[in-house]
């Protein structure tokens, strides 16, 4: 029998205060702001999710980075924070890290804050990677990709020794599919998109649709010159399965599936805790 463990790590007020700048109101004295006509407005539930992205970023950073370890930095807007926190911990603790980016924007990231930047060629072993993640199931089993960067970010979480990913409350599901709406991304070689789209389709249900960019004419774009499939798919499978026999297409380069990855999750909460995840035990 699978048995999940969960973990609620509660924040101490100091590291709230250093967060926020303010202490939090108690639960029990509402603040008028949060609620509006009995449902939360569109400005304020943003502010909480990136709160929550802020407080998962820095307890990941605090619990898993130590001096002289070679750190896979993810992409994505959570990513922002642990970098944030990370150069504050290196500035004040003058700890010796060496950071290897997923991305471009985790590589100008980590060139903004004065970290060490390294590649997977001098660093093929890294000590740990965080990352972030568009959606993580019950079993810890991820939707990643949203932002394109999914063939590199699997391959650093793969040669990490500990992967570790921080997300919102809003990531959190019991299967995949019930948050995240816009499907499983593969990347693919641009001249195999159609054939790829159509057999994932024929195979698996769902619609594979290529994804087009918003402030530019023409298809997404990858940092490995790619296009991107997004697989809406149906219902829920088996997960490794599925990932295995989409990777075995002709022309695709990886899924966005992160399959028995991730070694913990920290979620950043609405009520300003932050909860932890770990692998189910069989």
């Amino acid at each position: 029998m699978r048995v999940q463990r969960w973990a609620e790590l509660s924040l101490k007020a100091p590291f709230l205060v250093s967060l926020c700048g303010k202490r939090r109101p108690s639960s029990s004295h509402p603040q008028p702001w949060r609620h509006v006509f009995g449902f939360r407005s569109r400005s304020s539930s943003a502010v909480m999710a990136e709160e929550a992205k802020k407080l998962a970023a820095y307890a990941a950073v605090d619990n898993h980075i130590q001096n002289n370890q070679v750190v896979g930095v993810g992409s994505g807007s959570t990513i922002v924070y642990a970098v944030d926190r990370l150069a504050e911990r290196v500035r004040q603790e003058k700890l010796n890290i060496v950071c290897v980016p997923t991305s471009f924007q985790a590589r100008q990231l980590i060139l903004q804050h004065g970290l060490s930047l390294s590649d997977l060629d001098r660093h093929p072993e890294l000590d740990v990677a965080i990352d972030g993640a568009d959606e993580v199931d019950a079993s810890l089993t991820l939707i990643k990709g949203g932002g394109g960067c999914l063939t590199q970010e699997k391959i650093v979480a793969g040669c990490a020794k500990h992967f570790i990913v921080i997300a919102d409350y809003r990531k959190d599901s019991r299967a995949l599919g019930q948050q995240w709406k816009k499907g499983v991304p593969v990347e693919v070689i641009p001249m195999a998109y159609v054939p790829v789209s159509r057999a994932i389709a024929r195979r698996f249900g769902g619609e594979a649709v290529l994804r087009m960019a918003v402030s530019k004419a023409g298809p997404v774009v990858t940092d490995n010159s790619n296009f991107i499939l997004d697989w809406k798919f149906e219902h829920a499978q088996n997960w490794k399965e599925v990932n295995t026999a989409i990777k075995m297409i002709p022309g695709v380069v990886e899924t966005g599936l992160f399959v028995g990855m991730a070694e913990r999750v920290y979620f950043g909460m609405e009520d300003g805790s932050v909860k932890i995840r770990d692998p189910p035990v069989n």
